[in-house]
């Protein structure tokens, strides 16, 4: 199955609501890093691909009609080459906006928990260094947290992406403006009486984070209250 629409704006430009739609229409099963999020061992192929491996495109989006946010988007050039007939959505927002936003959920889920954790276990090896490669050091070689930089690559890719897809088959696109200008550009009757999707990703996300951090501390007091309680038996 090829793909048919991919996806390539960064994480919090609307992926989640785009993935959504995108299903409404017909275009789904959609794949997006929440396939990796709900079934972690979809990350080592991305993680081989982050380390210099070949891709098996075909493989990677088996069942699949469409594709958007990362690690999708940080390898858009060799799937329009795969692809050749898919078109392209290029979800944006302002980059202040953007990057305030990121820096608010997806970054600090990758980094709630210590480097040596994510070391450990390895699936959380997998997963934690795909995204590591991929978005971080791969997009924005290991300064996201300077906000002038990483605005600059965010634009940039903005940029690059506009200049190197043909016209007709990208769509620029900023979810707020709902159905009308993707449903034109997919050759699709708006759906009646559908709103357009906006997921709430942001406020799951930082659910997510607390319940990390949380997690991580409880562990680390639990294990000292053992540790406590054997020497003092030890004694």
């Amino acid at each position: 199955m090829a793909l048919k629409v991919i996806g390539v704006g960064f994480g919090r430009t609307g992926t989640a609501s785009l993935r959504e739609a995108l299903e409404h229409l017909g275009f789904g099963p959609c794949y997006h890093m929440f396939e990796i999020r709900d079934s972690p061992g979809r990350a080592k192929p991305w993680y081989r691909i982050a380390h210099g491996e070949t891709p098996d495109w075909d493989a990677i989006y088996a069942g699949y009609n469409s594709a958007v946010d990362w690690p999708t988007a940080a390898y858009y050039p060799a799937l329009r080459a795969r692809y050749p007939k898919a078109k392209f959505i290029l979800t944006v927002r302002e980059s202040d906006s953007w990057y305030r936003s990121a820096l608010e959920t997806i970054y600090p889920v990758s980094r709630v928990l210590p480097a040596w954790v994510r070391r450990t276990a390895p699936v959380l090896r997998t997963v934690y260094g795909m995204i590591e490669a991929t978005i971080w050091q791969g997009t924005f070689h290991g300064r996201f947290e300077d906000p002038e930089y990483a605005q600059s690559v965010y634009r940039e890719h903005i940029e690059t992406v506009q200049r190197t897809i043909p016209a007709e088959a990208l769509l620029v696109f900023d979810v707020r403006d709902g159905w009308a200008p993707l449903c034109s550009f997919l050759d699709m009757p708006i759906p009646e009486g559908l709103a357009f999707p906006h997921s709430n990703e942001a406020k799951v996300i930082k659910g997510q984070v607390r319940l990390l951090k949380w997690g991580w501390w409880s562990l680390v007091a639990l294990t000292a209250i053992g540790l406590a309680t054997l020497a003092w038996r030890l004694m």
